[in-house]
């Protein structure tokens, strides 16, 4: 709960003295969004535009190979078997270079922006 102020009231049939009455507005918040980037043909899908702190991305693996989703920074390491999914949730905002530990060639950057 948020007070962004406060007002006071007068009203003759009160007791003496004023009574004071905070008016308040909820904070807005926006939803986390969710994505999903599949892995298929030795890559990964399409990542993600518009990643914001608190948004998760589900990673699905269509592949007949293991996976991962390893960040450079050690922020996460998500390993998927063939036929397995798993999500991460962004914890902070910045460029995140992620890799697959197993395939030189899957190799991206995930753009997170603050809430």
């Amino acid at each position: 709960m948020m007070i962004f102020g406060s007002m006071t009231l007068r009203h003759p049939g009160l007791l003496a003295g004023a009574v004071t009455v905070a008016l308040l507005a909820s904070p807005t918040t926006a939803t986390a969004a969710n994505y999903v980037v599949t892995m298929a043909n030795m890559n990964y899908g399409r990542l993600p535009a518009g990643l914001k702190v608190g948004d998760t991305i589900t990673w699905v693996n269509q592949d007949s190979v293991p996976h991962t989703v390893t960040a450079r920074d050690k922020s996460f390491d998500l390993r998927l078997s063939p036929g397995q999914k798993g999500t991460i949730t962004l914890r902070t905002a910045g460029d995140v270079a992620i890799y697959c530990i197993f395939h030189a060639t899957m190799r991206g950057v995930l753009k997170v922006a603050a809430k």
